[in-house]
């Protein structure tokens, strides 16, 4: 049990409680994701204290932020094996969370996932960013769309501000040292109809690790020019 205290604070931390149910599906997911990750690269991060600290409280650590506890739709864009959108919908089961990838494996993954925990507030999406964001029915549709991916700001603005709706918000998790990456990426945030509010450090318990929420409010809506082609968004990042 030492991993539900350890969970159960974390969630504290941030103002939720962590039910007994919560935590066995947390523990189903963190079986499934070894399972598969043995025939499908999901994570280098396989030993169970590492999913627990580097996965789930990474991911839960969110809800230090009250744009996560009060949204009710939300976008994980590039969310590969689910983090953070599956822990944020363990947590918050009224939050409509869609998933989405563009590597159909992971997306088999994370159907299996939500077939298995029950999850009946999530979709997932087999898609690239760029596309999706073309389609109608997602695009400037959501109230946060947030990444946890290794792409940088401009890059990550570009794939994941066109989702969001005008009041919403884009919420990057990123790792410790953002400064120089937010200084080169305020012209793609400023193209894309954002403004960046806030810069949210969180610590991961029984760690030394501290991570940041980048906080990014959409003030107008996303030119239809973005995002650009797939391909192009990586190869050449607004400036």
């Amino acid at each position: 049990m030492e991993f539900y205290d350890l969970m159960a604070k974390a969630a504290q931390d941030v103002g939720l409680e962590l039910s007994k149910q919560q935590y066995e599906k947390f523990i189903i997911y963190k079986n499934l994701l070894q399972e598969w990750n043995e025939k499908v690269n999901l994570t280098a991060i396989t030993e169970d204290e590492e999913i627990i600290k580097k996965h789930f409280i990474d991911s839960i650590k969110a809800f230090k932020r009250d744009e996560f506890k009060s949204a009710n739709t939300l976008i994980d864009v590039g969310t590969g094996a689910g983090f953070p959108g599956i822990p944020i919908a363990i947590m918050k089961d009224d939050i409509k969370v869609t998933l989405l990838d563009s590597l159909n494996k992971r997306v088999n993954f994370l159907d299996a996932v939500v077939k298995e925990l029950k999850l009946k507030n999530v979709i997932t999406i087999h898609s690239r960013a760029e596309d999706g964001a073309r389609q109608d029915n997602l695009r400037e549709n959501f109230d946060i769309a947030t990444s946890r991916a290794v792409a940088n700001m401009s890059v990550l603005s570009e794939f994941c501000l066109p989702y969001v709706k005008v009041g919403g918000n884009f919420i990057a998790l990123k790792g410790p040292s953002v400064d120089e990456e937010i200084e080169e990426s305020k012209t793609a945030i400023s193209l894309l109809g954002g403004k960046l509010v806030d810069i949210c450090e969180v610590n991961i318990e029984d760690t030394e690790l501290r991570h940041n929420l980048v906080i990014i409010k959409k003030i107008n809506k996303s030119s239809n020019k973005y995002p650009r082609k797939a391909g192009i968004v990586t190869k050449k990042p607004l400036k």
